[in-house]
């Protein structure tokens, strides 16, 4: 059944089949891009992606951590927020290489060999061991893959490794906040350690200040006895060289005693042989009056020479006064005067036995030759006593010398250690000034480690009260939150956003304005002679236009309520937008080709390719985005993805504006001239 509506570029009739195709043609588009792009994710199941794991696990605190493994099972498991997840295949290298070559995986997940160890590494690095470094994926899809395949793996690898780098991102930062309770403890135990550290620098300090003092006094004693011990040296010299003298004595004294011994023996002999021989011959021999006379002047001599000594060990024993029981010398020297009575009875003895033996030597003259040999016998028996004591006499002497000259080795060695005490002495004198001024910067340092240390502990006090603590359910619930500070209630469950139901509807209501006039004619071939106004043919042409226009609205309405579940208001909103674009478009595309012919089926085909282009992605360039908003269908696009008077009223302005230029066009059609006519004729 044909129609009386003309066919653009053909004789032939318009029929209501064609109508119909023209009609269902936005309806038709609208369903099979809705249906292919509304919600893919629902279908992610018919994508099948390999996952080759090449991590090698690592060994942290004797704990085994294969995350290479963690992460596959986290993309096979999927997640609970989504509905579906990919067909997920545990592969190799050689496979997942084939695989994409033959179409069999549309995408492939590569874990490298170091991926626990890098994921690990931040953890490990707050414990000085090695630096952090950041694990990475990698994924792989053919170089047909289509063109959101790469983006929905990409996203879902994306998604679970964000996962897994959360969960080490709380882990490791809930043992950051325990080690600030655990530091800010510790730092506290410091305080009270450099607390008692100033306390006793403080005591310290005080007790330093009192040695300056006390090393001025040792300085003092140490002069004093370096003084005294260079007394006692020269008195020691002194002494030494008095005893050396005095054993020089005593040898003489020795051996003269040694002498008279000699003597007083010879003596007793003779006169026990004078009285022999007096008694035989009654004659005394005048040498023996000779040796009578010096025997007694030896004795006296003797005795002078053993009184000298004992006066000069008392002058030696006065000056050990105070060393009686201690010095060694001392000691030796009234060992000697001890000895002296003995040898001074020895001596007086001696000296009487001698005056004894020459006053009867000189009765000897006077008296009976019997008496003066009974005297003479006497007088040999005294003067060999005499020869006995001068013995005892002698050996005496050799003590009293050896004595002397212990006391003089003895004196030199006092002498030689008391100028070594003296320079000892000295140097401890000095040493006691050096360690008075040590002292007085020791003090000094002290005083200020001391203040220092209070104020280190004053430190470390307000340090530990500034450190945050927390409790293990704290450090777990904050370090949860930094892992992942902010969060999304944006829904993310398709790859496309809630406008592109919308932008598809307004599209294939463009393109379905386009099909109007791709069929029907934008005016009358008659046009040059019809008896109706330039308005009036170009309503005639619009009408079945603008019909199908408003047909092909409330279709793709009722197909995007199958898809979109609008409610009620939604809907009537979203279908009533449609039916003004699709009579809008109807009018902009009569418009097109009333003004331009052909080529204005090329510019309308142009502005739906822009469209789609602008309404996709928001990063189009800015021009391209301006000649957008300058479209018809960018209202069409704002009242479709929510119910606009404004959006309605600007596409009833392009109807309007189109139809007039239509009305234009038509009328400047209806001017020719005759060659035309006749042309046509």
């Amino acid at each position: 059944m044909t129609l009386p509506i003309e066919r653009a570029r053909s004789r032939k009739p318009v029929t209501w089949l064609t109508l119909l195709g023209v009609l269902l043609l936005p309806a038709i588009i609208g369903g099979i891009l809705v249906a292919a792009l509304q919600n893919p994710t629902e279908r992610l199941d018919s994508m099948t992606a390999a996952i080759v794991n090449l991590d090698e696990p690592v060994t942290i605190d004797d704990q085994y951590t294969p995350l290479g493994r963690q992460l596959s099972s986290g993309l096979v498991e999927g997640s609970d927020d989504l509905d579906s997840n990919l067909t997920w295949v545990i592969s190799n290298e050689d496979d997942a290489a084939d695989g994409l070559a033959t179409g069999k995986y549309q995408a492939v997940v590569t874990i490298p060999a170091e991926f626990s160890a890098a994921a690990t590494s931040a953890g490990q690095a707050f414990t000085g061991e090695g630096t952090a470094k950041q694990a990475t994926i990698s994924v792989t899809t053919p170089d047909d893959a289509l063109i959101a395949d790469d983006l929905i793996t990409s996203q879902i690898a994306s998604a679970a490794a964000s996962s897994l780098g959360t969960m080490l991102s709380e882990a490791t930062l809930e043992n950051v906040l325990v080690g600030f309770t655990t530091l800010g403890d510790q730092i506290g135990e410091a305080a009270s350690g450099a607390l008692e550290l100033a306390d006793g620098a403080r005591t310290a300090a005080d007790g330093a200040a009192e040695l300056p003092g006390g090393a001025s006094q040792l300085a003092d004693g140490a002069t004093q006895l370096g003084s005294g011990a260079s007394e006692l040296g020269s008195g020691a010299m002194q002494l030494s060289s008095g005893a050396t003298e005095l054993a020089s004595g005593l040898g003489t004294i020795a051996g003269g005693t040694r002498d008279a011994q000699s003597g007083a023996a010879t003596l007793g002999k003779g006169l026990t042989d004078g009285a022999t021989g007096l008694e035989a011959s009654g004659l005394v021999p005048a040498e023996l009056s000779t040796a009578a006379s010096g025997a007694q002047q030896a004795t006296a001599g003797v005795k002078a020479g053993v009184d000298d000594l004992a006066a000069g060990l008392d002058d030696l024993l006065a000056a050990c006064t105070g060393r009686e029981d201690t010095d060694p010398v001392c000691i030796g020297l009234q060992e000697i005067s001890a000895s002296l009575p003995a040898l001074q009875g020895g001596a007086e003895s001696a000296s009487l036995a001698a005056a004894g033996t020459a006053g009867g030597l000189a009765q000897l003259n006077t008296e009976a030759t019997a008496t003066i040999a009974a005297q003479l016998r006497t007088a040999g028996t005294g003067a060999t006593t005499l020869a006995g004591a001068l013995g005892q006499l002698a050996d005496g002497v050799d003590q009293s010398q050896y004595g002397a000259n212990e006391l003089a080795t003895g004196a030199g060695g006092i002498a030689s250690g008391a100028g070594q005490l003296s320079t000892g002495a000295a140097q401890l004198s000095d040493g006691a000034t050096q360690l008075s001024d040590g002292a007085t910067t020791l003090a000094e340092g002290l005083d200020t480690l001391a203040t220092g240390t209070g104020d280190l502990a004053g430190g470390l006090r307000t340090a530990s009260e500034q450190l945050p603590s927390f409790s293990d359910e704290e450090s777990t619930s904050i370090a949860s939150v930094i892992a992942d500070p902010v969060s999304s209630n944006a829904g993310g469950s398709t790859i496309f956003g809630p406008t592109a139901i919308p932008l598809l509807a307004a599209v294939a209501l463009w393109f379905g304005g386009l099909a109007s006039f791709l069929v029907m004619r934008a005016h009358t071939a008659r046009t040059l002679t019809s008896r109706r106004s330039s308005a009036a043919l170009t309503l005639r042409a619009f009408a079945p236009a603008a019909l199908l226009g408003a047909g092909q609205g409330v279709l793709v309405a009722l197909i995007v309520q199958f898809v979109a579940k609008y409610d009620a208001g939604a809907w009537w909103a979203f279908a009533g937008t449609a039916v003004v674009a699709g009579v809008a478009f109807a009018a902009v595309n009569q418009a097109l080709v009333a003004v331009f012919g052909g080529i204005g089926r090329w510019v309308s085909a142009l502005v739906g390719v822009v469209a789609v282009a602008t309404g996709l992605i928001s990063t189009v360039p800015g021009w391209l985005m301006s000649i957008s908003a300058a479209l018809p269908t960018a209202p069409a696009f704002t009242g479709l993805i929510a119910g606009n008077g404004a959006a309605v009223a600007a596409l009833i302005v392009w109807a309007v504006l189109a139809l007039l230029v239509t009305t234009l066009a038509v009328a400047l059609r209806r001017t020719t001239s005759a060659k035309a006519v006749l042309a046509q004729a």
